[in-house]
């Protein structure tokens, strides 16, 4: 399973709108540790899907989203809940230190 992707044209919908917690990963395609960090995001993923939703937001093709969140590096990922940023994670990590950084939202 592959984290599903959003846009500026589904953003309002997909994660400012959505019941619950959203993890936004904002990534580009040339970025390595981006691509490092897609698994381990697919594998919370799976292992919490009624805790969390992993989106993917890619930084190139929606600038203004990045512009807006003041994404400056990536990997960054967000969590929004209720439409507002509650907490934002720098830089690929391994699975147990992202879920200590998800901890208040998976469990």
């Amino acid at each position: 399973m592959t984290a599903k992707a959003t846009t500026s044209g589904t953003w309002e919908q997909d994660v400012l709108q959505a019941e619950g917690p959203v993890l936004v990963d904002f990534w580009a395609e040339w970025c390595g540790p981006c691509r490092m960090v897609a698994p381990v995001l697919d594998q919370i993923q799976s292992e919490n899907p009624d805790k969390i939703t992993i989106l993917k937001l890619n930084v190139d093709e929606n600038p203004d989203l990045a512009m807006k969140y003041q994404i400056t590096s990536i990997p960054a990922m967000k969590v929004f809940e209720g439409g507002e940023v509650k907490t934002t994670i720098i830089g690929a990590k391994p699975k147990f230190a992202l879920e200590q950084d998800l901890k208040p939202f998976i469990g």
